[in-house]
């Protein structure tokens, strides 16, 4: 079951009843070397590095189907104020994060 998500702070033409809370999901991903190496080459002669664009859209794509399972283990009809976040937690490995509010409509 797929529930609506949004950047604003409503769903247009439906009414919030209840706030459930924060509906997040997370994955922490790290580089692996063969990437490493490839990306290195690709750094000599300029372009995008493919390796890393693709390893960060799998990791915004699992935290956000995270997010998804917590907001429907909340009772969550959808999820608003939704938003990414990534930061660094150790060299060579971040987290991604996706996050909004739950909400049930009326």
């Amino acid at each position: 079951m797929s529930i609506p998500v949004t950047m604003a702070h409503e769903i247009p033409g439906r009414e919030v009843a209840e706030i459930i809370g924060i509906a997040r999901g997370s994955v922490v991903k790290a580089r692996f070397f063969v990437r490493d190496i490839f990306a290195a080459l690709r750094n000599l002669i300029g372009g995008e590095v493919n390796e890393y664009s693709r390893l960060l859209e799998e990791s915004r794509e699992e935290a956000y189907a995270r997010m998804l399972t917590h907001a429907q283990s909340l009772g969550a009809d959808a999820i608003i104020s939704f938003r990414f976040s990534t930061s660094a937690i150790m060299e060579g490995s971040s987290e991604i994060l996706a996050y909004g509010t739950a909400v049930k409509l009326k």
